[in-house]
């Protein structure tokens, strides 16, 4: 998959989205110096072309109630196609998992979790991931506070 050549204008465009995906086309144009009707042809090009995949509120989880945040390293019995594809299918089934990686190394697998608290994500690991019948081990990560928060991609 190789990369997409962007110009600069699209760089500032996607710079300013990943900032604030809330602004009006009008306000995005101001700030990447065009026209409106030019940088909404932009934003939807670059929609269209998958390198924008979609809008999204960021929210603060300790505020709804979801003050634990913990990494799961989880080790599969085998390896075999049939089997990874089977675990990746099963974490979409998981709400506390809130993205997963497929990863090299000593583990297979690296899930982001999210839940209310230490009882419920214990309740996770305990009835649900290791439960799995892929799963061979899995080493947990309890984070202590967040210290950066950016977008995915610095253009």
């Amino acid at each position: 998959m190789g990369r997409t050549e962007l110009d600069v204008i699209d760089i500032k465009i996607l710079r300013e989205l990943q900032a604030d995906g809330r602004m009006t086309n009008v306000e995005l144009a101001d700030r990447v110096g065009i026209s409106a009707p030019p940088c909404l042809r932009r934003v939807r090009k670059l929609e269209e072309a998958g390198i924008i995949e979609g809008y999204h509120a960021m929210l603060n989880s300790p505020k709804l109630g979801f003050d634990l945040v913990a990494f799961c390293m989880v080790g599969l019995r085998h390896q075999s196609e049939g089997n990874l594809k089977a675990f990746a299918a099963a974490t979409t089934e998981w709400p506390l998992v809130r993205q997963a990686w497929m990863v090299s190394g000593d583990s297979d697998f690296l899930l982001h979790c999210v839940a209310e608290n230490l009882t419920h994500f214990q309740d996770f690991v305990i009835e649900v991931l290791t439960a799995n019948e892929h799963v061979d081990t899995v080493r947990t990560m309890l984070t202590i506070r967040q210290v950066k928060k950016l977008g995915l991609v610095e253009v």
